[in-house]
């Protein structure tokens, strides 16, 4: 039997080539298991809305809530620094006074809240109709598949959002209580304020 032997040129290429090699584990379908991209953006594209809001709720709204929150005055002045025909969205922390609560069977229901001397009228749901709390928490167009996606988000966070609330009645009437807010500030004003956590104080 011949035996041809390769030249040492081609046997060193070999040898180059499968060291230079990595071995892949595969998915239960034989599809290659790649690491991530560390440079990858994030995407929420395989995802529904509401899990996108259950699974990010703790991470991004709450804790986001509790390291970025404005005091009202600051929140004052971020507004009025804004320019004309922009909007800004920020969680605020404040303390005020119930002085009215929407009708039960109002599906749109408002607590309005005297902060600072200021009347400020709290969304509080079952619907709520603001962008505030998908924005002050940071997300982003790019992370989601389309607009509608990111459109559908918004539902599902302030859907989210009205299960953590506590059940609000006419009892809570010049009850002092303490607020986590997102608010969405147009310059000068307040375009939407939403209740993300509310609590009863001791008078």
């Amino acid at each position: 039997m011949m035996v041809t032997k390769l030249p040492l040129a081609v046997l060193l290429g070999a040898s180059v080539l499968l060291s230079g090699c990595t071995v892949v584990d595969l998915d239960e379908n034989g599809q290659p298991i790649l690491p991530k991209d560390p440079a990858a953006k994030a995407s929420f594209s395989s995802q529904t809305p509401q899990q996108i809001a259950q699974e990010n709720w703790d991470s991004r709204v709450l804790k986001g809530a509790q390291e970025r929150a404005l005091t009202w005055n600051d929140m004052k002045n971020k507004g009025a620094a804004l320019k004309a025909e922009t909007s800004s969205s920020v969680f605020v922390q404040a303390a005020g006074t119930v002085t009215a609560v929407s009708d039960a069977a109002d599906r749109e229901r408002l607590l309005t809240v005297t902060i600072n001397g200021e009347s400020v009228p709290v969304a509080i749901g079952p619907v709520i109709r603001s962008n505030a709390i998908r924005d002050a928490a940071g997300f982003k167009f790019e992370e989601f598949t389309n607009q509608v996606q990111f459109a559908r988000l918004t539902k599902a966070l302030n859907q989210h959002n009205v299960q953590q609330l506590p059940k609000i009645d006419g009892s809570w009437v010049g009850k002092p209580v303490q607020l986590t807010l997102a608010v969405t500030l147009q310059p000068q004003r307040i375009e939407d304020a939403v209740a993300v956590v509310i609590k009863q104080e001791q008078p």
